[in-house]
């Protein structure tokens, strides 16, 4: 620790009244990144606190061992694959969070007994440029190699332990940049990982995620008494829901609930787990009613199901139906015969989008993953197996469960269901 940067610890970890971390937080998050003995691709937590590095992690690990790695099972891997997949993950993590185009790092790796391999990388090279060099393990690669605003980070291929696990955050404020990242977080006096209880802030995940540390998940910047929120600036990767949402404390936006791959972490109160499958559907373009469903929802903030009916003609502006006084109130009568007042979304999409199809399947495989071994059924960190069927509004209501897992995924699918192969539901917690 004392030989880190100062500034890059106080933002970690914050100034604890006690001036110093409890040993016991402190050993939560050195625990390294582990694969578990029954699950030949996943990570496993040994205690409450890192799934704010470990979620992430994950999650771009199943991102490029199921739509990068060419292999019949996905689930299995030998030692060596998954030492390559885990270095190739934490090196793209890293990269995004590169500050700028001329901002890159130089990745320096090397198996035990043999001479190192310096690699360097920046996030404007489409191939990484390397050369074998026989130079001792402290040296840095000669002036001329080394990128602009470089930060080096050494990584021993059999090593991805102790070291590798504590120090990545470091390396990604050290690489997005101390100022970066102060300007990001929206009160500089909540640490990245609190000293007391030991879990993660939201900021950091967003940071591990997305390469910034904001700390909201909403989509772009708001201003709030004078002040600017920071928040999601472009489309993911991988995804992010929380149960928050569903109990209203919060509002993921687009860039994270619809992101590139069909992975999404899921957040409650105290634990992050992670939903995916291979259904690439699910992250396909939006669909007419998707965008008329996102649109709508906009006008209603407090996610009541319906908006007053003086704002349908604001609605149909933002969707570019026809908005002519008279139709607009052909409309209203339509959709308000009793005259409460408001417009439900429900009649709403069936209205002016009876007939459109998501291109969704109408079940596929699903997966959940949660590191924490008590949070497995037999205490084994598996993946939990299930099928899902996306339905839509107009359709009967299948009875399936009312899950925290559920709760949390409907407030990116409303009409979700969930069947699982096991007697139990998997745990958020």
């Amino acid at each position: 620790m004392a030989e880190l940067n100062k500034e890059v610890v106080d933002l970690v970890w914050g100034r604890p009244s006690s001036g110093a971390v409890s040993p016991s937080i402190f050993r939560r998050w050195t625990q390294g990144f582990v694969f578990s003995e029954n699950e030949q691709t996943a990570l496993e937590q040994f205690e409450g606190g890192p799934c704010a590095v470990i979620a992430p992690v994950q999650a771009f690990l199943l991102k490029n061992i199921l739509f990068s790695r060419e292999c019949s099972n996905w689930r299995q891997m030998s030692e060596e694959e998954q030492k390559t997949a885990l270095c190739s993950t934490l090196s793209e993590i890293l990269e995004s969070a590169c500050s700028s185009p001329s901002t890159g790092f130089c990745l320096v790796t090397w198996a035990k007994g043999q001479s190192p391999h310096t690699s360097t990388h920046t996030n404007t090279q489409t191939q990484s440029q390397s050369q074998t060099q026989d130079m001792p393990e402290s040296s840095q690669p000669p002036q001329e190699q080394q990128p602009s605003e470089s930060y080096v980070s050494a990584l021993a291929a059999e090593d991805l332990g102790f070291e590798r696990f504590h120090n990545l955050p470091y390396l990604v404020l050290s690489v997005q940049g101390i100022e970066n990242i102060r300007n990001e977080i929206q009160d500089t006096m909540e640490p990245l990982i609190d000293p007391v209880h030991g879990h993660g802030s939201q900021s950091l995940v967003n940071l591990l995620v997305t390469g910034h540390a904001v700390s909201n998940v909403w989509d772009g910047d708001r201003e709030c008494s004078g002040m600017k929120l920071h928040g999601i600036h472009k489309q993911a990767s991988v995804g992010f829901l929380t149960l928050m949402e569903s109990l209203r404390y919060c509002k993921v936006g687009a860039f994270l609930k619809s992101p590139k791959f069909p992975i999404w972490i899921l957040g409650s109160e105290t634990h992050l787990s992670v939903f995916f499958t291979k259904e690439m559907s699910l992250v396909g373009p939006e669909s007419p009613s998707e965008q008329a469903r996102r649109v709508f929802q906009s006008f209603d903030p407090e996610d009541n199901g319906f908006i007053p009916e003086s704002l349908l003609e604001d609605v149909m502006k933002a969707l570019d139906l026809v908005s002519e006084p008279e139709y607009v109130s052909l409309v209203k009568s339509k959709l308000d015969p009793e005259s409460l007042g408001i417009i439900l979304l429900g009649p709403f999409l069936l209205e002016f989008f009876p007939d459109q199809d998501s291109g969704i399947p109408d079940s596929f495989p699903i997966y959940h993953y949660n590191g924490l071994k008590q949070s497995n059924h037999n205490e084994r960190v598996e993946y939990v197996e299930g099928t899902t069927l996306v339905l839509g509004f107009e359709d009967p209501m299948v009875r399936t469960d009312d899950t925290p897992v559920k709760r949390c995924l409907q407030t990116k699918w409303p009409y979700i269901e969930l069947l699982w192969t096991t007697d139990r539901s998997p745990s958020l917690n």
